[in-house]
């Protein structure tokens, strides 16, 4: 066939194929204005949050925040930042079986991903599953950069409550040489010390925390604590001027029946002795009373992430500590 007669025959063929695509296009009935505005609304609902819409759900209540964050990771289960919000927000209202449910399927997704180990560890630390927090933790701090100092606070803050003080201590001195002004490391490191008879170390760890912008009523009843573990009394009223007399004189009372006549503290075998009769103190004079840990969101009294004030522990199991670990309610322990 020539080209002539090839041009001949494909010209009316387009022509036909063109007109079978506008009878096509012209059969399709046009939606109505309710059925365009349906389907407008479901194509916004399946995008993504904007920024300004994340930090708004962040400034939100702990609910409102779950189901910002439940409804972001029901439209995109892969993402790494909308799974770790989510956990976050789920360990905040307490909810810490379903941060580990998520766990489960979101670290096959992202194996290097410290953020996922670290909000599942201070899940396992919320449940008092201290060995599973431990293994979780240290994985975090492996994959976590150099310049991150949360996974080895907590994991030191594990450490102690399975009364590996020295381990909990040297986490704690790598979290302070990558970040020197974390206040709940800080305050937990202090603790820590003064668990193995440090007292003179504790106290100056903790005047340096009291020292810092930021920090709260919680550390200087540490300090308090300590100094009142020296015999030093009126300096103990000097740290907390807002301190409820009670407390003070109630502590002033346990401390120097516990320090006898000698008035010396150097044969106290263990801080948990002391506090075990501070918890046994009747109600009306309790000494130190609990006060509710704020929300640390921060990593330093306040998560960098979400700059609100909310605890690293929210919520506990309902289970006393075992005999001998931190309590942090009463010691005032945070979580870093």
């Amino acid at each position: 066939m020539s080209r002539a007669n090839s041009v001949k025959f494909t010209l009316p063929l387009l022509a036909l194929l063109s007109a079978a695509a506008c009878a096509t296009s012209a059969s399709a009935p046009a939606l109505s204005a309710e059925e365009q505005a349906y389907q407008d609304a479901i194509q916004r609902a399946l995008e993504p949050a904007t920024a300004e819409q994340k930090a708004q759900a962040e400034r939100s209540d702990p609910i409102t925040r779950a189901n910002f964050w439940a409804n972001e990771y029901q439209k995109d289960a892969t993402n790494l930042e909308v799974t770790v919000s989510f956990m976050r927000a789920l360990r905040q209202i307490s909810s810490h079986d379903k941060v580990i449910e998520l766990a489960t399927t979101s670290i096959p997704l992202h194996p290097n991903s410290h953020e996922l180990y670290l909000e599942l560890g201070r899940s396992y630390l919320a449940q008092n599953k201290l060995s599973e927090a431990a293994q979780i933790l240290a994985r975090s701090a492996d994959f976590a950069p150099q310049s991150d100092a949360a996974p080895l606070a907590v994991l030191g803050l594990t450490f102690d409550r399975m009364a590996e003080h020295r381990k909990a201590q040297e986490a704690y001195e790598i979290a302070l040489a990558r970040e020197p002004d974390r206040i709940t490391t800080l305050s937990n490191y202090g603790l820590s010390l003064a668990l193995t008879g440090q007292l003179d170390a504790a106290e100056s760890v903790l005047r340096k925390a009291v020292d810092l912008p930021g920090s709260d009523v919680r550390v200087r009843q540490n300090l308090a604590l300590i100094l009142g573990l020296q015999g030093r009394f009126e300096d103990m009223m000097s740290v907390d001027p807002s301190a409820p007399m009670q407390s003070v004189e109630a502590n002033q009372r346990v401390l120097r029946e516990m320090m006898g006549a000698t008035g010396s503290f150097n044969n106290l075998k263990r801080l948990d002795q002391v506090i075990d009769e501070v918890e046994r103190t009747p109600a009306a004079a309790q000494a130190m009373p609990g006060v509710p840990e704020a929300e640390v969101m921060s990593e330093a009294m306040a998560d960098p992430v979400t700059g609100s004030d909310a605890p690293e522990l929210e919520g506990g199991t309902g289970q006393p500590a075992p005999t001998g670990l931190l309590r942090p309610k009463l010691r005032g322990s945070q979580d870093s």
